[in-house]
């Protein structure tokens, strides 16, 4: 059984940067495309963005321009820079790994999050 393991949440200021990461318990993440959602206290989870194994990324419009995810796949990780914090992105930050085989099989595996505050 594959764990994902999301870190570096934590208490910021508006205006100010984390980074998020996201490691697999074992060697499988290139073969897997990474999303991050996030669950403000409340409310539904949401997508945030999301690397597929060649890299390609997808940002959601309330994110972007301040928001970068990227991988490392020899690290078995994956990372969600976040700059110039809102309030508004306070929230539970979940990763997610899934793949497709040609066969149809999907594989999906989820963290247990790592939660954002962003307060003055």
């Amino acid at each position: 059984q594959v764990q994902l393991v999301e870190s570096g949440g934590g208490l910021v200021q508006p205006g100010g940067s984390l980074t998020l990461s996201c490691t697999a318990s074992r060697s499988m993440l290139d073969t897997y495309n990474i999303l991050w959602y996030r669950q403000p206290p409340g409310q539904q989870r949401e997508f945030v963005a999301r690397i597929g194994r060649f890299g390609d990324t997808i940002h959601a419009d309330s994110v972007k321009g301040r928001f970068t995810v990227s991988r490392d796949n020899a690290k078995n990780s994956a990372y969600l820079l976040m700059n110039n914090l809102k309030p508004e992105d306070t929230a539970l930050y979940l990763c997610n790994a899934n793949r497709q085989e040609a066969s149809g099989r999907t594989y999906e595996y989820w963290g247990q999050g790592t939660q954002v505050i962003v307060s003055s």
